[in-house]
């Protein structure tokens, strides 16, 4: 019987990539490893991991699949933002689909629309009751779909071992 890890084309495909990027303590090979492995599904052009400072209300670029364009270390600031309240206060999924809910929602829909890109899904990263960041995929198609969410949010549980490792402890309290 053949190992369904080794299967091409089954959702566990490229598993064991991710798998040993979370035993390791790198952080940013863990962000890669669940971008490579969440492109085969969604076809994502860009993928950034964000940290979430609540107290200054500020995400920091931690992982990016185009640093050229978006920066690993900028920040930008949340405050007041209607985004900032769903995605980072409220926990919710954000899933932006076409140029216009883009430029409303995003200050750099500029970069956005020059990349070719017309949908988002923001994935909060929670932990014992505690934002600690997003998980974000962009694609050029302009429709998401529900199948396409759920991969984004497993995508997010993949990656959360990553935020643990850069927030230094791997626990909150």
């Amino acid at each position: 019987m053949p190992d369904i890890l080794e299967v091409g084309g089954t959702p566990l495909a490229g598993i064991d990539e991710v798998a040993q990027a979370c035993a390791s303590s790198d952080a940013q090979a863990l962000f890669s490893a669940v971008d490579v492995y969440l492109r085969r599904e969604l076809k994502q052009t860009l993928c950034t991991v964000n940290r979430y400072e609540a107290e200054h209300e500020r995400l920091t670029r931690l992982y990016s699949s185009n640093p050229s364009s978006y920066p690993v270390g900028h920040s930008k600031e949340k405050s007041g933002t209607a985004w900032g309240r769903h995605v980072l206060h409220e926990r919710r999924v954000f899933v932006g689909q076409g140029v216009d809910a883009i430029r409303q929602f995003f200050d750099d829909y500029h970069t956005i629309h020059a990349l070719g890109l017309r949908s988002v899904i923001n994935v909060p990263i929670v932990v014992q009751d505690h934002c600690l960041g997003t998980l974000n995929v962009l694609m050029q198609s302009e429709v998401v779909d529900a199948s396409m969410i759920q991969w984004a949010r497993l995508a997010g549980l993949l990656a959360t071992p990553g935020f643990l490792t850069v927030a230094g402890s791997g626990r909150l309290s």
